[in-house]
């Protein structure tokens, strides 16, 4: 088992910045690719980034790229997520999770943390 707990969102202005932490426990953390998804209401969840265990792989979705940051620290057990330029698009819930492989899908990410809420103004 992984557990995973969120911390960091809030509301926020249109181009503010935020920075979401995530700290898990329970197993190795190097061995898990991070991810952070999001969903909207009324929204499918979306894959926002994650990274590689060893951190010598990351992704960022269209969506975000040029805005969104993701970095883990193995030694602290943490993955975060820095969001710039924030827009009320970007209003959703953000969650962190865990895969064994190196994959996009939510199928892929069998541990979940409870989510965090992040909201932009206009």
């Amino acid at each position: 088992q992984v557990q995973l707990v969120e911390s960091g969102g809030g509301l926020v202005q249109a181009g503010d910045s935020l920075r979401l932490s995530c700290v898990a426990s329970g197993r190795t953390f190097s061995d898990y690719t991070m991810g952070w998804f999001r969903q909207a209401p009324g929204k499918e969840r979306e894959h926002v980034a994650r990274i590689s265990g060893s951190a010598d792989s990351t992704y960022v979705a269209g969506s975000v790229a040029g805005r969104f940051i993701i970095s883990r620290d193995n030694a602290k057990n943490t993955v975060d997520l820095r969001m710039n330029s924030l827009n009320p698009e970007d209003t959703a819930v953000y969650y962190c999770a865990a895969s064994r492989v190196y994959a996009g899908s939510a199928r892929m990410y069998a541990y979940w943390g409870q989510g965090t809420q992040v909201t932009v103004s206009s």
